[in-house]
């Protein structure tokens, strides 16, 4: 099983890797949230993770991109980091035309980052 969302799907497809379900063998997040739930119980994650995420999203911004990379290599998380340059929140979605919010569509993140999590997907899950 995989968990795939983008925004706050992607915040919840984490969230679902953290609570390391016994069948969840992969999670995508496209430009989701990043900020863990505050709990004591902290499982080792065991699904393989890929982050796809625009570099100068003003929503998540680099700290919090930062921060999950340290959370997810101390939950002894397998995990990928593709980060967009010039790439902004809601990069995949055609209608996000919101410069003043951060909030603009880019076709080559859009594209590349299909192609990062079918690749993805399919090396986890064709094991």
């Amino acid at each position: 099983m995989a968990v795939v969302g983008y925004c706050f799907g992607g915040l919840c497809a984490l969230d679902l890797a953290r609570a390391a379900p016994p069948n969840l063998k992969a999670a995508v997040s496209f430009h989701g949230g990043l900020t863990a739930p505050e709990r004591s119980n902290r499982p080792q994650i065991t699904a393989k993770i890929l982050l796809l995420h625009g570099w100068e999203d003003p929503i998540v911004p680099p700290a919090e991109v930062l921060a999950i990379t340290k959370e997810l290599t101390v939950a002894g998380a397998d995990w990928q980091l593709h980060a967009y340059g010039h790439a902004r929140h809601a990069f995949t979605f055609e209608s996000a035309n919101f410069p003043e919010r951060g909030i603009v569509y880019d076709s080559r993140a859009d594209e590349r980052s299909w192609a990062a999590m079918r690749n993805h997907l399919k090396a986890t899950l064709d094991q």
